[in-house]
């Protein structure tokens, strides 16, 4: 495995795609914020140089914590075969570092309630009521981390 690194939007979507949309060609997996110039891909890439765990970050107020400088968690996927390895949590703590040292004070995401343990595990807790999600169809929450100092709530 190597270090994380900067990726295109492009090199996001055939692993959103395996992971997040059960390898369905007709679901969309490209985001209104992909392209936006301050939205962040990050991604591991295996030996062969294949992306095998993606997150994308977009400078984006929590609608929770109205005025404080945010960063959003979109879109994270990691292969089948590595989940559960760590190397989830490697990219949300490469992100965090990065956009902490910028001034962020918060990252958000609307979590899958099947990766609520996932986000228990880096930090993050549980805000608000929980609720199905357009794209999807499945049980979602809000989750937040803050930044300043690593802790979550």
């Amino acid at each position: 495995m190597s270090d994380v690194v900067e990726i295109s939007t492009a090199e996001t979507y055939a692993l959103r795609r395996a992971v997040l949309r059960d390898n369905d060609p007709t679901r969309s997996v490209e985001f209104p914020e992909d392209d936006l110039p301050n939205t962040v891909h990050l991604g591991i890439r295996n030996e062969q140089g294949d992306v095998v765990a993606t997150s994308s970050w977009v400078l984006k107020e929590c609608p929770d914590y109205p005025g404080m400088p945010a960063v959003q968690l979109r879109g994270m996927a990691t292969a089948t075969e590595l989940q559960g390895t760590g190397v989830g949590g490697l990219l949300i703590e490469t992100g965090i570092a990065r956009f902490a040292a910028s001034g962020f004070g918060l990252m958000w995401a609307r979590a899958r309630d099947s990766a609520l343990g996932f986000y228990d595990r880096q930090q993050c807790v549980v805000i608000g009521d929980g609720f199905i999600d357009d794209t999807t169809g499945l049980a979602h929450h809000v989750v937040v981390r803050h930044l300043d100092a690593g802790t979550a709530g």
